[in-house]
């Protein structure tokens, strides 16, 4: 429920992307220091006058939660810088797969059967959504997609690997690196006019920190390639705002596909129900 909660906050991502005209960099760039104060707003609300020892707890995960974190971050606006949206997404929707041999390797977590079936689903699902704009594209523009891929797979099964630490507070660090080699990539900072500095707030200061606190809350209580499979939900409702807010309309392969994640997804939380049922005593 926090995870898909989170990913439901974060849905708009991409519809409030397209309302921002500053450069790529920029946006990250802002993304970041906004990011900070959005994270640490809510570190001071959760834990008050003990929001100090939020960040002492997680220790060196923590740190390197951050840090795969800003690579998931950097990795994902680069690839679409150099490349196709299309490419990016698909390569994108193997965190689950990234996240699951990740955690069977460090963690020697073993998922069942229905998990891996779903991973398989969810990104034929996810390949329909984003067939139109699948093509050739640059190999660094992959390279950076599959970066991104990998530092959001690692941070969730590191932050699994301690799971009774909230690695959340850890955002706010990833906030400052995020900002930092945005500042180094376009050696300047461009103050947004009202209309950009509105949406940027709008979406990184309040619903990106909302969402990302739940969403790294989930392997507190779920296996890493969970958390990842219920993430693939964002590309699904963002298809739909967009076509929604914008009127860009989907393909029919688009409407497929997003069908088909949800269909998966439903099927496989129905299933895990019956089997908990079944297995609680009379």
């Amino acid at each position: 429920m926090l995870t898909a909660l989170g990913v439901l906050v974060i849905a708009p991502d991409a519809l409030l992307l397209r309302f921002l005209t500053l450069p790529a960099e920029q946006v990250v760039l802002w993304r970041g220091l906004l990011n900070v104060v959005g994270f640490l707003l809510i570190v001071l609300l959760r834990y008050k006058g003990q929001w100090w020892r939020a960040y002492l707890t997680c220790g060196r995960a923590g740190i390197g939660c951050a840090l795969l974190f800003s690579l998931s971050t950097i990795g994902f606006v680069l690839g679409n810088h150099f490349t196709k949206a299309g490419n990016v997404l698909v390569i994108l929707a193997s965190a689950p797969l990234i996240a699951a041999l990740l955690s069977r390797l460090f963690l020697q977590e073993r998922l069942p059967l229905r998990t891996w079936l779903a991973i398989g689903g969810c990104m034929v699902g996810i390949s329909l959504i984003v067939l139109d704009d699948l093509g050739s594209g640059s190999w660094l523009g992959s390279a950076f997609a599959l970066l991104a891929a990998f530092g959001l797979a690692g941070n969730l099964t590191l932050a699994r690997s301690q799971p009774h630490i909230d690695m959340s507070p850890m955002l706010a660090l990833s906030g400052i690196i995020t900002a930092g080699l945005a500042l180094s990539w376009s050696g300047t900072m461009v103050l947004p006019d009202a209309a950009n500095l509105g949406w940027l707030v709008l979406l990184c200061l309040v619903l990106l920190p909302i969402g990302f606190t739940l969403i790294q809350q989930g392997p507190q209580y779920l296996p890493s390639a969970e958390v990842s499979l219920l993430l693939l939900l964002e590309t699904v409702f963002g298809t739909l705002l967009v076509w929604l807010f914008l009127g860009e309309h989907p393909s029919q392969l688009a409407l497929v596909g997003g069908t088909i994640v949800i269909l998966v997804m439903l099927l496989k939380n129905g299933i895990e129900h019956v089997t908990k049922t079944s297995n609680q005593p009379a």
